[in-house]
């Protein structure tokens, strides 16, 4: 049925999963704890959000959270836990990413009638996801920009996270991009500190980076820090693109749905999001919001890359869900158009965590960054980028680390260094 927007939750509660799910379609839509006056039969068949499914799953021996209310009310377990579908009318909401995050999340999670709930996933009608910006580079356009035709792209992470100066920053940047990576990006903790300010910052960045492009021909993209108010960012994109850079990147969860969005609607600029906080939304299993929904608000925002974490690496994620995640960035919103954007695999990576990374998500339409993995190679930055080159052609070719190691030194230095994947 067109005009409806659909969620899934994982819901814990221990009433009747049926009667909590008809609270969640009325509390959301045109309902409250009782029916009031005006609340007509036509209203709500107009705009009530309407249960499509309940399907019960295994119950649970303990509340997953505290509930005040089901505690005075001495309400005893079990408690019953349940997949639950719910449709929206797209009229009640809009073109309004805030709205449509606070109708399909919003209170639900303060919920008496729950002691978990988790939004699961979003689907949206392509008329529906057309009224939002879409990505001005995703996939196709970082690749343009950065000149990779093939084979993933190979970042890295500015180290130290914070304390050098813009000087000290350019310099870094002229040998990473001398060491051969396609793309660079900020900690989410820089953005306009005071010893390294980005009115200094960026034009001391991008001349090393058009320094280096006219030498090689190579555009380094470069991910700017500029989470701030709404005006600030509108300012340092500018700042960013008026020194012939392609990339700014905020950390989205900070920023908000609305600051993105006017972003993206000022800038041409590749948008790269940072998802620093999500796990405070993400890692209870009966809390908060899965990345598939996650990430399809941000893409109505018009972001080109999102971050997923990355495969056996130093955060707590497992790599189901970081695999997961990538899907849900390959996979468009809707059949209508392609609007798919760049995963970005982070956090511990290096060569010996390429080959898991290829097996499991099979693309090389990714950005794979590493810190350490590339600045802490024995051998230098260069050696570091080579390794992790050597390590993607081995794992597309089939060929084990150990084998392409025998004859190239610096795959081989970097398994005796960092260790065996």
């Amino acid at each position: 049925m067109p005009g409806l927007i659909r969620a899934r939750y994982l819901i814990e509660t221990p009433l009747d999963p049926a009667a909590v799910a008809e609270v969640m379609a009325g509390e959301q839509s045109c309902g409250t704890f009782t029916r009031v006056e005006g609340e007509t039969d036509a209203l709500r068949e107009r705009a009530r959000a309407t249960v499509e499914a309940v399907i019960e799953l295994e119950a649970a021996d303990a509340p997953s959270l505290p509930n005040a209310l089901l505690e005075r009310r001495g309400t005893p377990g079990p408690w019953r836990r349940a997949h639950v579908d719910i449709a929206f009318p797209v009229a009640n909401i809009g073109a309004n990413l805030p709205t449509l995050a606070a109708t399909v999340s919003g209170n639900l999670y303060d919920l008496g009638e729950v002691t978990g709930l988790r939004l699961e996933s979003l689907r949206l009608p392509a008329d529906y996801r057309a009224r939002f910006e879409m990505p001005r580079a995703g996939i196709a356009g970082t690749r343009r920009a950065t000149g990779v035709e093939s084979g993933a792209l190979v970042g890295t992470i500015i180290k130290p996270n914070v304390g050098m100066r813009a000087s000290d920053t350019a310099e870094l940047v002229g040998r990473l991009c001398a060491a051969g990576v396609d793309f660079i990006k900020d900690d989410e903790v820089c953005a306009d500190p005071a010893h390294a300010p980005l009115a200094e910052r960026v034009p001391a960045v991008m001349a090393v980076v058009r320094a280096h492009r006219e030498r090689t021909g190579k555009h380094v993209m470069v991910a700017f820090n500029i989470t701030d108010e709404t005006d600030a960012m509108k300012r340092h994109a500018d700042l960013v693109e008026r020194e012939g850079g392609s990339c700014v990147m905020a950390s989205l969860n900070w920023c908000g749905h609305s600051g993105i969005q006017t972003l993206r609607r000022h800038t041409g600029l590749a948008l790269h999001g940072h998802r620093n906080g999500y796990g405070a939304l993400s890692r209870h299993p009966l809390l908060g919001i899965s990345f598939q929904a996650y990430q399809t608000l941000w893409r109505l925002a018009g972001v080109d890359h999102m971050h997923v974490h990355g495969l056996q690496g130093k955060f707590s994620q497992p790599d189901g869900e970081v695999v997961e995640s990538a899907r849900d960035c390959f996979t468009p919103l809707t059949e209508a158009a392609d609007d798919r954007v760049m995963p970005a695999f982070s956090s511990g990576q290096w060569a010996g965590t390429v080959p898991a990374t290829w097996a499991a998500v099979g693309s090389d339409d990714l950005l794979f960054m590493a810190g350490g993995g590339i600045l802490a190679h024995p051998d230098g930055a260069a050696a570091g980028v080579a390794s992790i080159r050597q390590a993607w052609s081995a794992a597309r070719a089939g060929v084990s680390l150990a084998d392409a190691a025998r004859d190239q030194p610096e795959l081989a230095r970097a398994l005796a260094f960092f260790g065996r994947p």
